[in-house]
């Protein structure tokens, strides 16, 4: 194990030596030259004509998110009442301790003893429902859906909201089946600490269907790509676009403001991830919440303010999602643009989710894949859409933003949105965006570690160095220029897609077996309270 650690440092270090040397714009030139060529296979587009082209990537997450979708009888809309109540905490004790144990076939003498049995029979996990899907959606909600919606709708229209709020839809299935996947096969250790995510499905997966070689590689490939998605866009990327607004807010232009800026995030950074997925879990429960809140209730009072308009703002994105007139590409071009934001937004088919998700206290792994397909719905339907109608209502006479032409400062454009009604409402943007890039750091740092501790073996020492690393990454993102760095950790974050979609395609009916077998406990419970039986979540 330390000989390995020992490996990588001394590969590593150079570089590390190479950055404090070299001015940004020559890292930059030079890492493009060695890691240009996997940016290009990742991001490659699919000629279908001389007018448009699909990135192979999203053509596979849409792909398995439609498959999925059909595979389990859309399950992203009948289970969605089912979600909340498990968020809700209505299902907490079968959870716990299982729908037989407290409601099946009981006699006077055992329910004597139920009490005890439900201080006994736990399940394995860390974090509440609730406490998994908040660290997940800390994860993806972001820039993506400040900046991004912004650029998706400068090139592709209004009509781009509409093929955007499909793939958040379709995308719900993608996450209910890998989170299921990630409980189910997640490793325990002595400690009750939590391992989960493909890496392990992936191996323990295949070996059950005699798979084992292919399930090693393609778990060691998915661990090397998340730890440098978690460097790259978990890391650098939500460090420099936070230190950026920071900066310019308070016109610190020039001198060391980048570095002191990085320096104070990974100190709060390191606060928290230091307590490990519990300590994150409660970060985020009350961070994602609240900045949520802020940037939807600012979103709220505009088009209240502008409620007369709302109805005009639906129409255009309906009609132009399938006509595209002026828009580049045309019907196509608005479509690709819609739906690559949404599924680049939420990750759904990415798989980072299952590794947040996989920590819950449950028994029946498909009671986490429910809960997890309310996070496309949160991220995409939701916010990314609140996002996209207060541009286009606010944009109705062109003032700031011409459909078409491409915009390059995402989060400008939304800021001057917003400021249209809120006066200086860049100052609070500003603020949600430090809380969603410090919350996605805390959140991505969780996955590269088990990303880590999969390849290079678990314990104090293997956890310390990762984390050591981890903060290191954040002051250089604060302080330099990123531009190759972050083409090269996206499409780290995208190439994941390839080994978790194979993996979870090739696991379906084992997630079709955890889903039945939840949805009989789940009825098991209901007959019993409908015969008189007491409701014992009282008691969790």
């Amino acid at each position: 194990m330390k000989k390995y650690l020992l490996s990588l440092f001394t590969l590593i270090s150079p570089f590390l030596t190479f950055a404090q040397e070299s001015t940004s714009e020559k890292i930059d030139r030079v890492f493009k030259d060695y890691t240009g060529w996997f940016v290009d296979a990742i991001f490659y587009e699919i000629p279908f004509s001389e007018t448009y082209q699909i990135p192979w990537v999203l053509i596979v997450l849409v792909g398995g998110a439609l498959f999925f979708t059909i595979y389990f009888k859309f399950i992203n809309f009948t289970g969605f009442r089912t979600a909340i109540r498990v968020v809700q905490g209505k299902y907490e004790d079968i959870e716990k301790h299982g729908a037989d144990t407290l409601y099946g076939d009981s006699t006077p003498n055992e329910d004597e003893n139920i009490i005890e049995t439900l201080r006994d029979d736990s399940a394995h996990g860390e974090v509440s429902h609730f406490q998994a899907l908040t660290a997940a959606l800390s994860a993806t909600v972001g820039l993506g859906n400040i900046a991004g919606v912004a650029v998706a709708l400068s090139i592709g229209g209004p009509g781009a909201t509409f093929w955007m709020i499909l793939a958040g839809l379709l995308g719900m299935a993608s996450k209910f089946a890998e989170c299921t996947l990630g409980v189910k096969y997640r490793d325990v250790g002595e400690d009750g600490t939590i391992y989960g995510g493909p890496m392990y499905y992936l191996t323990k997966g295949f070996k059950e269907k005699g798979l084992k070689g292919l399930g090693k590689v393609l778990a060691v490939i998915f661990a090397i790509f998340v730890i440098g998605g978690s460097f790259g866009g978990g890391n650098m990327f939500q460090a420099n676009q936070a230190a950026a607004q920071f900066v310019k807010l308070f016109e610190l232009e020039g001198g060391n403001a980048g570095l002191y800026f990085g320096i104070v995030m990974a100190a709060l950074v390191a606060i928290v991830i230091i307590g490990g997925i519990k300590r994150i879990a409660k970060v985020t429960e009350k961070v994602v919440p609240f900045m949520a809140g802020i940037y939807v209730l600012a979103a709220l009072i505009i088009l209240g303010a502008n409620f007369t308009l709302i109805d005009d703002a639906f129409a255009l994105i309906y009609e132009g999602a399938f006509s595209g007139l002026g828009i580049a590409g045309g019907l196509v071009g608005v479509m690709i643009q819609g739906i690559r934001r949404g599924a680049f937004s939420n990750e759904a088919g990415v798989g980072s989710a299952a590794i947040a998700h996989s920590a819950v206290r449950t028994k029946y792994p498909a009671s986490e894949g429910i809960v997890a397909l309310l996070e496309p719905f949160v991220d995409t339907v939701v916010i990314c859409t609140m996002t996209a109608l207060v541009i286009v209502i606010t944009n109705f006479d062109g003032s700031f933003m011409q459909y078409g032409v491409e915009v390059k400062e995402g989060v400008e454009i939304t800021a001057q949105a917003f400021d249209t009604v809120i006066p200086h409402f860049s100052v609070i943007l500003t603020i949600a965006v430090i809380l969603f890039a410090f919350s996605t750091m805390i959140s991505w740092s969780y996955y590269g570690m088990q990303g880590w501790v999969f390849l290079f073996g678990k314990g104090k020492t293997s956890d310390l160095v990762y984390k050591i690393l981890f903060l290191f990454f954040v002051i250089v993102g604060a302080s330099i220029s990123l531009g190759a760095v972050i083409d090269f950790s996206d499409a780290m974050i995208f190439a994941m897609v390839v080994p978790n979609i194979i993996g979870v395609v090739i696991l379906s009916p084992v997630i079709k077996r955890e889903l039945k077998k939840y949805m009989n406990a789940i009825n098991v419970k209901e007959e019993a309270l409908d015969d008189g039986a007491e409701d014992l979540t009282k008691h969790m």
